[in-house]
């Protein structure tokens, strides 16, 4: 039976789409399906992709963003929760209960350029502000701080010298639509894994295409 995946959302989906298409790709391997798009915004095209596919949308209320968010995704049985481009808090008896379970990626190689307001084109401004010439993705488990959960996985992408934030926004995109969906995937399969010590542990299997993208482990707790 496939683990049944939420994906919260607040822009266009473009994340989500490459879970989809990943899953779909996978056929009889994929032992995850997502069953849930939820959004804290009604015009969100990650909605609208959800409809195209007959998964089932929700935008969410003033109740399911806060409080009530834990009962949505009780009704609808989910295992593992994925954000993708999220932009409010997620409520802490729902990084709580779902310990291990949820997961986020984040456009940047954290720790850096992480935290409350770093996101979107906010982290590329940063990221190219500041000088440095490797940026990235990362995927994290998440907790009740922004961008502290235990890291997962982490790819780099190069700074160029003639970048803007919208052209390095760009090449990070590739990279998150390659890296996220097949640890979601893992995740959902409970082949990665985070100990009640705060260490990652676990491999991305065959199916996962982990040559793709290389698995970081936690060597203490965060």
């Amino acid at each position: 039976m496939s683990a049944r995946v939420a994906v919260l959302a607040s822009g266009s989906g473009s994340n989500l789409q490459a879970m989809i298409d990943y899953f779909a790709a996978l056929g009889d391997r994929s032992d995850a399906a997502v069953v849930l798009v939820a959004s804290d915004r009604s015009s969100a095209g990650a909605l609208d992709r959800a409809r195209a596919r007959g998964i089932r949308a929700v935008a969410l209320d003033a109740a399911q963003r806060t409080a009530g968010m834990a009962a949505l995704l009780d009704a609808e049985g989910i295992e593992t929760i994925a954000l993708a481009g999220y932009l409010r808090f997620v409520p802490a008896e729902v990084t709580r209960r779902w310990r291990g379970r949820i997961v986020n990626v984040h456009p940047s190689l954290l720790p850096s350029f992480g935290g409350a307001g770093m996101y979107g084109v906010r982290v590329h401004q940063a990221v190219i502000a500041a000088g440095v010439r490797v940026s990235g993705v990362t995927v994290h488990f998440v907790d009740e701080e922004y961008d502290r959960g235990p890291i997962i996985a982490q790819w780099p992408v190069p700074v160029l010298p003639n970048d803007s934030a919208e052209t390095l926004a760009h090449r990070v995109l590739a990279a998150e639509h390659a890296v996220y969906p097949p640890v979601v995937h893992a995740v959902a399969r409970g082949r990665i894994t985070l100990g009640s010590d705060g260490r990652v542990a676990g491999i991305v299997g065959p199916t996962e295409n982990c040559a793709r993208f290389s698995l970081v482990r936690s060597d203490t707790p965060p």
